[in-house]
């Protein structure tokens, strides 16, 4: 039970953090999220805050949602913490707006699930 409710927790502040970028990008352009430092790096704390409540999933969690792209989510985590400097802002630019909204709808559907 314990375990359950850490998972949804970790959801929670996962959809959350997908939520804050929708917002921080609306109507921006690609030129405009590379002039503007306060988007780029909101968007970059977000995603790590991602990778941070994926990693804090239960190993049991993650081995019933193979679907999720466990590893290139832990991956980018690692580097905008660790190696911050080799941060491709082009390549955040395609995590928001490509791959993040298919991370929302698998995590959506998960949270109703568990919910019931």
């Amino acid at each position: 039970m314990k375990d359950l409710i850490i998972d949804k927790t970790r959801i929670i502040h996962i959809l959350e953090a997908i939520t804050e970028i929708e917002k921080y990008l609306t109507g921006v352009s690609y030129d405009d999220f590379l002039a503007n430092s306060e988007k780029r790096f909101a968007t970059i704390k977000q995603i790590e805050i991602i990778g941070e409540a994926c990693n804090g999933l239960t190993d049991d969690f993650k081995e019933f949602h193979p679907e999720i792209a466990w590893k290139p989510i832990k991956g980018f985590r690692n580097i905008s913490i660790h190696e911050y400097f080799a941060v491709n802002f082009h390549i955040v630019w395609e995590i928001a707006q490509n791959d993040l909204p298919v991370l929302k709808q698998q995590f959506t559907e998960i949270l109703s699930s568990l919910i019931g």
